[in-house]
C-alpha cells in the first residue's frame, strides 16, 4: 500500500479512527495519478482479503468503540465509491457541477447496510472499480484539473478526488486489518 497519498499527523498514541492518518489534501501527491489509480484498482481484492474468513458475529463487530461494524464498513465503501464515481463522471461532462452530498451515517444505518452479506458490496466494487480505473487511465492532463463543487467542502479537482478516494480505500481496509490484529482474528 502506498503511503505517498496521505500524511499521518505525528501522534504518540494510535488513533483507531485514522489508522493510516487523516487525509490532507494539501499534502497529497497530485502529480502522479497512477499511484492513486493503483490503490483504487487494488481495493476490491484488498477489502475481500481483509474480511476473508470472518464469521457473521465478527462481521457485526465494530472496528472501534462507537464505530461502524465491519459489515457496515464494507457497505459504506461501496456507497461512498459509487457516489465518488458519479461525481467524477459529472465533472467530466459538466462545467464544475455542484454535487449533492449524502449522509453517510444514515446510509450506514439502512437495513441493507446492517444485514446484507458483504459479498454483495464486494461484487459491486469489483465492477465499479474496474470501470472507474478504466476511465481514470484515459484522462488527459486537462481532464485531471476538471472538477466539481461540494457544498460543504468547496471545489475539488478530479486529481484531488482520486487522491482522496485512494486514501479512503486504504483507510477503511486498515480499520478492518487493525481490528483483526487487536482481536487476534
Amino acid at each position: 500500500m502506498s503511503t505517498a497519498t496521505a500524511s499521518a499527523a505525528p501522534t504518540t498514541e494510535f488513533d483507531p479512527r485514522f489508522p493510516i492518518g487523516k487525509f490532507r489534501r494539501a499534502e497529497a501527491d497530485l502529480t502522479n495519478p497512477s499511484v492513486h489509480i493503483a490503490d483504487l484498482a487494488a481495493l476490491p481484492e484488498n477489502l475481500r482479503t481483509a474480511i476473508d474468513g470472518l464469521s457473521s458475529a465478527q462481521l457485526d463487530t465494530p472496528y472501534r468503540d462507537g464505530g461502524w461494524t465491519v459489515r457496515q464498513l464494507v457497505h459504506h465503501v461501496a456507497d461512498s465509491h459509487m457516489n465518488a464515481c458519479v461525481r467524477i463522471r459529472l465533472a467530466l461532462t459538466e462545467d464544475w457541477p455542484t454535487i449533492k452530498p449524502y449522509d453517510e451515517k444514515l446510509w450506514a444505518e439502512l437495513p441493507d447496510a446492517l444485514t446484507a452479506p458483504p459479498e454483495l458490496s464486494l461484487r459491486f466494487l469489483d465492477a465499479l472499480h474496474y470501470r472507474w480505473v478504466l476511465l481514470l487511465r484515459t484522462l488527459s492532463e486537462d481532464q485531471w484539473q476538471r472538477g466539481f463543487v461540494h457544498p460543504e467542502h468547496g471545489r475539488q479537482t478530479i486529481a484531488e478526488a482520486t487522491a482522496l478516494y485512494a486514501w479512503h480505500c486504504r483507510h477503511h481496509t486498515a480499520h478492518i486489518v487493525e481490528l483483526r490484529k487487536r482481536m487476534g482474528w
